[in-house]
């Protein structure tokens, strides 16, 4: 069957993030062309969407959110949120241990209205590609990647949700794990999972990562691991997972999420696994707000590495906050990440869109002549002001339609 076709639609005086204000031409999903205001006369018929000088950008896209977790916070109390996040995440794993007993209460049909929820909040807020984390191991089985994939489906077309099949208690820790992660996969998961640093040895964390890869090239898939989430400087996940891509021939299709250790190397060994994890196409995944260290991001991005920020939690075992919204985050990373100045402000919106982008590999993103109709208008007409309001945009549109 033909696809519809898209009426044409046109944004009028979009103020760019370069300073320039034009007319945003859209047709059949597409950006047809972005010319100086009136240029170009308006085709029979077009919709009008006026931007009245706001900022116009790219959509969000969030590299690492744990769906299946979201607003179970209060199924599960404080203990696990305290020893994740005390004394400097020293006692990390013990917060996830304990954090397994949420796993009880999992049904398709109690998580899905909470995963709807956010999935929604995202939308409003401009959050239209989601990296999507959903537990499979032997407290879980595979409801959460089931509430996960029913909930991709209710959205398609809408907002993209890549599903990671994601065993969080580990491989070698959680016997039928591995199993686990292999049925989701064929159930319409689309990513091999892995969380390697949890595991009890470095030969197991090895073992683990090269499971996870080997699966990956065997399958055509990319991989996503969360690496090195511990301020502990022996830490090495991040270095195994990138040499292990080498390996398996998985240049430019993995994504390491946290990777916290990092910060905590000294700096020749920093920048030999920066370099690594370029070269090989590994793009990070920050996530600042949920932990008290992170990774060293200007200078993973100086180095050439792709780097994105995640919005990680909402309302979980980890995270007590969250809206879904990647402008909140890239606010709270200002702070935390002590990113302040002009250029620091426009690099923390790339690493909510552009960057993020090329850290999922999703090669068809951006504000361009033939690239897609999928645009957000803000209220504010300054960089400054999109950060520190971080407010929803005022529309947004997804292959030229309007969304809402």
């Amino acid at each position: 069957m033909s696809p519809v076709p898209v009426a044409p639609l046109i944004v009028t005086d979009a103020r760019l993030r370069s300073g320039a204000v034009v007319d945003v031409h859209c047709a059949d999903g597409r950006i047809t062309a972005m010319a100086p205001v009136g240029e170009l006369p308006r085709p029979d018929g077009a919709a009008v969407v006026p931007a009245d000088g706001g900022l116009v950008t790219e959509p969000f896209v969030d590299a690492h959110l744990h769906l299946d977790k979201v607003h179970t916070l209060p199924l599960i109390g404080d203990a696990a949120l305290e020893a994740y996040t005390a004394d400097g995440m020293a006692d990390s794993a013990r917060g996830i241990d304990l954090a397994r007993a949420v796993k009880q209460h999992y049904r398709v049909d109690t998580l899905l209205p909470a995963i709807r929820s956010v999935l929604a909040d995202g939308e409003r807020n401009g959050v239209l590609h989601v990296q999507a984390f959903a537990d499979v191991d032997t407290a879980a089985g595979l409801t959460g990647v089931q509430a996960v994939l029913a909930a991709r489906e209710e959205f398609r077309g809408r907002v993209d949700v890549t599903v990671v099949a994601f065993p969080q208690d580990g491989l070698l820790r959680d016997p039928g794990a591995a199993g686990l992660v292999e049925e989701a996969l064929a159930a319409g998961a689309d990513v091999v999972g892995g969380i390697p640093w949890i595991e009890a040895t470095p030969a197991d964390q090895e073992a683990h990562v090269e499971w996870a890869c080997a699966l990956a090239a065997r399958l055509g898939r990319r991989v996503a691991m969360l690496t090195d989430d511990t301020a502990d400087p022996v830490s090495d996940t991040t270095r195994m997972l990138a040499a292990a891509m080498r390996r398996h021939g998985l240049e430019g299709r993995g994504v390491a999420c946290h990777a916290r250790a990092v910060g905590h190397y000294d700096a020749a060994r920093q920048t030999a696994l920066l370099e690594l994890a370029r070269d090989v196409g590994l793009g990070l995944v920050s996530d600042p707000h949920t932990g008290s260290v992170a990774l060293p991001v200007e200078r993973a991005v100086a180095l050439g590495v792709a780097v994105a920020l995640g919005q990680d939690d909402v309302e979980d075992a980890y995270y007590p906050f969250g809206r879904h919204n990647l402008l909140e985050v890239a606010f709270l990373a200002a702070h935390l990440l002590d990113m302040r100045s002009a250029p620091q402000l426009e690099l923390l919106v790339d690493l909510v869109t552009t960057s993020a982008a090329r850290v999922l590999g999703l090669p068809d993103h951006g504000l361009h002549q033939g690239g897609p109709a999928d645009l957000l208008v803000h209220e504010a007409t300054r960089t400054v002001d999109l950060l520190a309001h971080h407010a929803p945009p005022r529309v947004v549109l997804r292959r030229g339609r309007v969304l809402g």
